[in-house]
Formats: structure tokens, sequence, C-alpha cells
């Protein structure tokens, strides 16, 4: 159940959303990786099964069942520090929205596997993306519920119904795919939903590629970067109420100024810039140096009825001012 509190403050929220127009067209749904990179990413067989309730987050994120190398990314994206800054605890019912690779399902799911639940948003199976998403979701992590639990799934993208009849979830979690549905022009609907399957009180947390505040964000944000404020502004049109950042996940070595956009950075090593066309005197050391992007990290809260009421009497009590 949810265990986190935060003192709201009450303003006047924009609602006015920035267009994500232009004739850009809409991308395959994954997370910031391409597609082969991220599909790519194979979870070795589990040959330990985690004991979920002496274990802490710190054991869990070097556990023997995950992936070396994923262990390796520790270091760029922070996952101990990332989830005790958004509050989860081993009892409660967290949505991850497009796991990709699974990366962070490595660690969630072991986490809540004895006293919570860990579901996973994924991408429609229609698709022949979707498809081969699910099967790898399944071969990874569905199949070994000794030492990933009983995962549920549900559907989340463009056209699809509500996740769930009524809002039951203590979290639900983003990692860097915010940019794919601003390309995609559905990224409202997604806030939306994902506004819709929390429960009353429950928490958001995105993190997301972090454009720098003085530098224009295009629509469908092709570099991969988003403006902080923009993803406030989703968040709070979708009903949503900032609770707080964090820079656990910045990177000031990043300069964002790179030819391919994030996805020069590791974990993709892209050696082509945003044409598709190779960079002249790539060299790979030069992006390994700077490390994965530099990120946001911001937690919102689904309003419980009390606070609705208090907020809608602190607007009619500045209107009558």
């Amino acid at each position: 159940m949810f265990k986190t509190s935060a003192t709201l403050s009450v303003s006047a929220l924009a609602l006015l959303l920035a267009a994500c127009g232009g004739d850009t067209e809409a991308p395959v749904e994954t997370s910031s990786a391409t597609p082969e990179a991220e599909m790519t990413e194979a979870t070795p067989e589990a040959t330990e099964t985690p004991e979920a309730v002496s274990m802490t987050l710190d054991d869990i994120v070097v556990g023997d069942w995950r992936d070396p190398a994923n262990i390796e990314r520790n270091q760029y994206r922070n996952p101990v520090e990332t989830l005790e800054f958004f509050g989860v605890e081993p009892d409660d019912a967290v949505l991850e929205v497009w796991p990709g690779g699974g990366w962070y399902t490595e660690v969630l799911a072991p986490y809540l596997k004895d006293e919570g639940q860990y579901y996973a948003a994924m991408v429609d199976p229609s698709s022949a993306f979707g498809e081969r998403a699910m099967t790898m979701f399944e071969n990874n992590f569905l199949s070994h519920p000794d030492v990933y639990g009983d995962i549920e799934t549900v559907i989340l993208g463009r056209d699809s119904e509500p996740m769930f009849a009524e809002g039951s979830l203590d979290y639900v979690l983003t990692f860097r795919n915010v940019h794919n549905w601003m390309a995609g022009e559905y990224a409202d609907k997604m806030f939306q939903d994902m506004y819709d399957a929390l429960k009353p009180g429950g928490i958001l947390g995105v993190v997301e590629h972090r454009l720098n505040s003085a530098e224009t964000q295009a629509p469908g944000a092709p570099t991969g970067y988003v403006h902080e404020d923009y993803v406030q502004q989703l968040a709070t049109a979708a009903g949503f109420v900032f609770v707080e950042g964090s820079e656990v996940n910045a990177n000031e070595a990043d300069t964002k100024d790179h030819p391919g956009g994030v996805w020069n950075l590791p974990p993709n090593l892209r050696t082509t810039d945003a044409n598709g066309d190779e960079i002249a005197d790539y060299d790979a050391s030069y992006f390994s140096d700077i490390g994965e992007s530099d990120r946001m990290t911001l937690m919102f809260k689904k309003p419980t009825a009390e606070e609705l009421a208090e907020m809608q009497a602190a607007a009619e009590e500045e209107t009558e001012e």
C-alpha cells in the first residue's frame, strides 16, 4: 500500500499544452534504445531464486539472476536511489510501462515477488514488434516465476483500452519512454491512462532524457531529449500534481549536442547521425566516457478526493480575490 506523504502546493496549473504536431512518423513503440539494441538484451537463465523477503534493494540490484551487462549499468541508472526516491516498498502494487528489454524488471519483479505485485504494461502484441517484445518478455521473465513472481501483463499504447476497471495501483513507473510517445503524438493519452490506473494518492514516477531548458523542444523529440517543464505539463493536464524532482540520474558530462541524439551515448553507441549517415571520425570512447544521458527524475501524485476538494476551494478563493 502507498506510504509516501508529501505536502502539495496549490496553484493554478496551466493545462494548455504545446502541440506535438509535425509530420514525424510514429516510431516503433519501444524504449530509448533502438529496437535491435533493446530486444537483444537477453536475461541469462536464472540459476538462483532470490529470497526477496530478506533481500534489500542493494542486494537485488547485484543479484545472480541479473544480466551482468545490466548490473554494470547500475552506475548510470541508480536503481536503488531512484526507487527509494519514489518510495516503492516490497508490498506495493507497481506497474512498469514499456519495460523493453527488462532492465528494471530484473529489479522490481523480485523486489515485489513475495509481498507486492509487479505489472508490466506491454506494447500491443498485434504489431510485429509488439509480438516480438511479448515473446521475449515471456521467455525471459514470465516463464521464471520462481525468480520474478507471478507477473501480470496489460497492454498500453496509442489505441489500447483502459488497463484496469478502476484505479488500483500504488505506483506507475516509466523509464525513458516519453520521447517515444511524443514522436507518435499520443503522449497525452499515455499520461491519462497512467493516471486512471492509479488509486487516489498513488504515485507516478518518470525518468526521461532531459533537454536543456534554454533549447527549443522540437515536435516529436527527435533527439530523444525532452523538456522537464513539458513532462510536467503532460502530467498536470492528466490530473497529476507535481510532488518533487531528484537529480539522482543527472549527468553533467552529457553535452546533449550529439549528431544522433541520445542514441550516440551508451548503451546504444549508435555510429550514425540524425539522418542515418555515418559520423565522420566516429570515436566510441568519446561517447562511452560521457556515460548514459542526463535524465530528469520526477514524482507526481494522483490527488485524493479530499485534496481535490482543497485545491478546488483554493482556486475559488484565488478567483474571488
